[in-house]
């Protein structure tokens, strides 16, 4: 089963959403995913009915009391398991510094707890290069960046780029990378013009789906609900079934029990 890490340095372009609507449409298809949230904010966790009021009983109890994952893990609503964030995460880069035990620690939890046997894990990193998204990446065994179809975005895109390949010099491997494109407008010239430059930079690396600009998925938090449960019919909901289909189908995101380590 995969591990993927929903990451961009970037704030404002989708992470969040779409941690929570590829999970919801890997729930729809029985793989019985699990999320974690790695942002602060908890914007994740609230939205999907996993948020927790103690600290302890987050993510941050497993860095700080060295809490087992398996005893944090919740349901969410919409029917899948998430691992809940609480605003105390913030302190982890602070006291935890950034050395390789810390940053390897999440993914010696997955391993350690065989979460990675049965279900596909995504991984909703905050924007700040740290410990957390850090983290992330070094558990994960594949990268999901989403862009949004705004110049700033395109900006912002070629330094987490650059982010990866940084990384690989230390993973030892290529990280396993796909771009999906969000918040694409068919009336706007320049959706077209980042697709184009995107496409020419990273080639196969970008998703033939493309998340547009949707009312749904904009409104679908405030009930706190995933967009298949909000607005089912609406073109963020088969936009996101689109790239969950397609990210299966190329075996980005790979259904096949992984052995223990």
């Amino acid at each position: 089963m995969a591990k993927i890490a929903v990451f961009n340095q970037k704030g404002g372009v989708g992470k969040t959403t779409t941690s929570l609507n590829l999970t919801a449409a890997l729930a729809r298809r029985g793989h019985n995913p699990l999320s974690i949230d790695l942002d602060p904010q908890a914007h994740l966790s609230y939205v999907c009915g996993a948020a927790v009021e103690r600290s302890d009983d987050s993510v941050f109890g497993f860095y700080q009391a060295s809490k087992p994952l398996t005893q944090l893990i919740r349901p969410a609503t919409g029917g899948w398991l998430a691992i809940a964030s609480h605003v105390e995460l913030s302190k982890v880069d602070t006291h935890y510094g950034k050395g390789a035990n810390v940053l390897n620690r999440l993914n010696l939890g997955i391993i350690r707890e065989n979460l990675n046997t049965g279900r596909p894990i995504v991984i909703d990193c905050c924007p700040v290069l740290g410990v957390l998204s850090l983290s992330a990446i070094f558990a994960a065994d594949r990268v999901l960046i989403p862009v949004s179809a705004d110049y700033l975005a395109l900006k912002g895109v070629q330094q987490c780029e650059k982010t990866l390949k940084a990384l690989e010099h230390v993973l030892k491997k290529r990280i396993a990378r796909r771009y999906v494109i969000t918040r694409f407008d068919t009336r706007r010239k320049l959706s077209h013009r980042i697709v184009g430059e995107l496409q020419g930079r990273f080639g196969m690396d970008i998703c033939g789906t493309r998340i547009s600009e949707n009312v749904a998925l904009a409104e679908s938090p405030a009930s706190r609900k995933d967009v298949f449960a909000h607005a089912p019919e609406s073109r963020g909901a088969q936009d996101y079934d689109a790239l969950a289909d397609e990210l299966l189908a190329s075996g980005f995101i790979d259904t096949r029990p992984q052995a223990a380590n």
